[in-house]
């Protein structure tokens, strides 16, 4: 008679080790919160994928940081560019949002009205 044990090691898909990183990096779970609210066992597992998947610096094993790896796009994989690029692409489209109500509210509350003509006369050109 064979006795079987049960099996502990669990498949993650990319795409859940990639949202796992992605809450963990934006601040909203720690990584042993992450690994308790998704019933992860393995106690360096998320931290594994945030060394291989995530962009800051897990190598010192702080569960703080916020210094970005210094990986130049040549190094980066296509995957990592994009979500790199799609988010510099979110801040400029949330600065940029933010200039046009700073605008909009000058005109609104105190009557000035701010036209880009006016920005280019004092060389400061509106970044595009």
């Amino acid at each position: 008679m064979t006795t079987y044990l049960k099996r502990t090691q669990r498949d993650y898909s990319l795409a859940f080790k990639l949202a796992v990183v992605d809450q963990i990096e934006k601040g909203e779970m720690t990584y042993k919160q992450a690994q308790q609210r998704y019933g992860i066992q393995g106690r360096s597992t998320v931290l594994v994928w945030l060394r291989k998947h995530g962009h800051l610096d897990w190598s010192l094993g702080s569960t703080t940081a916020s210094i970005p790896m210094s990986k130049s796009p040549s190094e980066q994989t296509p995957e990592q560019r994009i979500k790199e690029l799609e988010k510099q692409l979110k801040e400029s489209k949330m600065k940029a949002h933010f200039f046009e109500r700073v605008v909009d509210l000058m005109k609104e509350d105190y009557g000035i009205e701010i036209k880009k003509s006016q920005l280019d006369s004092l060389g400061k050109k509106p970044k595009r």
